[in-house]
């Protein structure tokens, strides 16, 4: 939901998607970047159609979270003085729970109000109301909107049958479904995004959430308590287990969607101290984080990986 030019290069990648059999792939550019999906499935007109589906998906949402949108429900959360309160969708009150969620989790490490104030916006669950206490708060879901509509994306192509397939938005935000037949998992590989040849860790997913963030194209991730921009990390990447199936709950809880979370927790570690990432992981389970440093006042860059207690199920 930034105003960034279209990227491809979120440090992700399919390792050898030629080598994975008849894969059908299909892209569409929303939210300032291109979206895709990667789909193992015999009729290639039906996939085509599940694909286009979810890419109506994606652009209902960017209508719906944009702030660059002068009537989309997140501006007019932004427009609200003391007081004043806005009825908005069920995308957006998600969206505002999850980050409320993340902000507490990581002590404000994440905020979609970059330090305005996201704690004077009171969410009315059942009303789809958001209510603000204070004027001059303004949000702005880029941190946390392309792993949501990844995760809805993932939730659709399933209800249309496409359950081996591979979505992502700008390779930053991404969901490993199950894998083609006869493998085990997707195998993407992690890149330095300065250094897209250098390939850093390769990995093995399905039924997993996995974000990047970085600085490539500059100065563009702040510390919200600070407002400081990032010193000393290159990038950051993580990866969750997908629950069973991630709807919306009864009471109104978060729903359970887990490229949103890391897409969240990539802008977090790129802020986080090193203890503060190790005691985030420890406390988390089933969460991989990877950290790059940047090296280039020593001429490398560390890679960091941290690893989360295992979830029920694990070997």
């Amino acid at each position: 939901m930034r105003a960034d030019t279209p990227d491809l290069d979120g440090g992700i990648e399919i390792a050898g998607p030629r080598e994975l059999g008849d894969l059908r792939r299909f892209a569409h550019e929303a939210m300032h970047t291109v979206f895709e999906v990667y789909a193992s499935h015999a009729d290639a007109q039906y996939a085509a159609q599940a694909a286009q589906a979810a890419f109506a998906l994606v652009d209902r949402l960017e209508g719906e979270l944009s702030r660059f949108r002068p009537n989309s429900d997140i501006s007019r959360v932004n427009d609200l003085t003391t007081g004043q309160s806005a009825r908005v969708g069920e995308a957006a009150i998600e969206c505002l729970l999850i980050a409320q969620h993340l902000h507490d989790l990581t002590d404000g490490a994440f905020d979609v109000s970059i330090g305005t104030g996201l704690s004077s916006l009171e969410i009315e669950t059942e009303a789809f109301l958001i209510h603000a206490t204070a004027g001059d708060v303004r949000v702005d879901l880029g941190g946390i909107g392309k792993g949501y509509a990844v995760d809805l994306m993932a939730e659709l192509l399933e209800d249309w049958g496409l359950d081996r397939a591979f979505v992502h938005g700008g390779f930053s935000s991404a969901l490993a479904l199950e894998p083609p037949a006869g493998r085990d998992g997707w195998p993407l590989t992690l890149s330095d995004p300065g250094e897209r040849s250098r390939v850093l860790a390769r990995l093995s997913m399905r039924q997993t959430a996995l974000s990047a963030s970085g600085v490539r194209k500059g100065d563009h991730i702040l510390d919200p308590r600070t407002r400081a921009p990032v010193r000393g990390r290159l990038a950051a990447w993580v990866a969750l287990p997908r629950p069973v199936r991630s709807g919306a709950t009864a009471d109104r809880q978060p729903r359970l969607a887990p490229a949103a979370v890391a897409d969240a927790l990539t802008t977090a570690l790129m802020v986080l101290s090193i203890d503060e990432i190790a005691a985030l992981c420890e406390r988390s389970p089933g969460l991989d984080a990877w950290v790059l440093l940047d090296g280039r006042s020593t001429g490398s860059a560390d890679l960091l990986h941290f690893n989360g207690p295992m979830t029920p199920g694990d070997n």
